[in-house]
């Protein structure tokens, strides 16, 4: 019976709760989704067969077939970022410096927008060869400057505690700056961001940059928001330049979130699935049994007593590693 429930504590055995989870989850979204996009799809193509029977029937000296070609032709354009409305001439190309510079930027931090692609093989090759040498680059390029960053942040932090230190415990005064480095980024990272872009956006509301600005720091690039699109955009290159300066910056203030949530051990929920855990509690498990064979072997200490005095509060004491790591020495 002991066997039993140390099978189901182990690491394994939560990582298997955990995978049926996840797949759970992965269904659960996938309903969803159906749910709500189905119909919309429907209606959509309903509308769409209807113009088009409805543009063979004005004018009937176009055929079926040549109106499904050049429809296919309009789709290919379309995914290849060239715009088909108005005058094509007119817009500027794809492929200026400043849109250059912003498919490199989406390239490099794996958001991938995927409207705007290399073409020739050439460019297919070297789009290989740069992706495979920038990404770890840029990973590395973000690592030390977010270890950078998180000088000033964990100084923030022992800030707080000497203020609060005496008040509440070490994981409320983790818990407290985490939600409020989360709060700024939230005001400058989506907020702000989003309000610029649906001012400069003629066909955006603020749902509509929200959901861009979320979409493009999450890397999950789906897309179908791009800033800059419009063929009517002014000065659309330095448009470009100056979202990939969000981007970089956005990305870098994520993972400077993703290191403060890291850095508070009670909500590292990952680490219960690692097999790391697993020796962890056979050695408590080792620790107790020889406890109660044998009697306590060790005399309880002035903290311990203070510790037990306080129901369990653990208060922040500045010690001389804290000094050090907030000067970066």
């Amino acid at each position: 019976m002991e066997n039993v429930k140390a099978c189901c504590r182990s690491s394994t055995a939560r990582l298997t709760w955990l995978c049926v989870g996840f797949f759970g989850y992965l269904c659960f979204g996938a309903l969803v989704f159906m749910k709500l996009e189905y119909g919309v799809e429907r209606d959509d193509r309903k509308d769409f067969m209807s113009r088009k029977w409805k543009f063979l029937s004005d004018h009937s000296c176009v055929s079926d077939d040549k109106l499904e070609k050049f429809i296919a032709s309009i789709v290919i354009a379309t995914n290849r970022g060239v715009s088909a409305t108005k005058n094509v001439t007119m817009s500027e190309p794809n492929w200026t410096f400043g849109q250059s510079i912003f498919f490199a930027g989406t390239l490099l931090t794996t958001i991938g927008y995927g409207r705007v692609a290399p073409l020739s093989e050439a460019g297919k090759g070297f789009c290989l060869l740069y992706a495979m040498i920038g990404i770890p680059l840029t990973l590395i390029f973000f690592t030390a400057i977010v270890e950078r960053l998180m000088i000033p942040t964990k100084m923030f932090l022992y800030f707080l505690f000497r203020k609060l230190g005496h008040l509440y415990r070490v994981f409320h005064i983790q818990l407290l700056h985490f939600f409020i480095l989360l709060l700024a980024a939230i005001v400058f990272i989506f907020i702000i961001p989003a309000s610029i872009y649906s001012a400069l956006e003629p066909k955006w509301d603020f749902l509509d940059s929200f959901y861009y600005c979320f979409i493009s720091m999450t890397t999950i690039g789906l897309g179908d928001y791009i800033p800059g699109d419009n063929p009517d955009q002014k000065a659309r290159a330095v448009y470009k330049l100056g979202t990939t300066v969000y981007l970089f910056i956005g990305l870098l203030m994520m993972m400077l979130l993703l290191a403060v949530l890291y850095d508070i051990p009670e909500l590292n929920l990952g680490f219960h699935f690692y097999l790391k855990s697993d020796e962890e509690e056979e050695e408590r498990a080792r620790l107790r049994s020889g406890g109660e064979s044998s009697g306590p072997k060790y005399t309880k200490q002035r903290d311990e007593d203070t510790h037990k005095q306080s129901g369990g509060s653990q208060m922040y004491q500045p010690t001389q590693d804290d000094v050090a790591a907030a000067t970066g020495k």
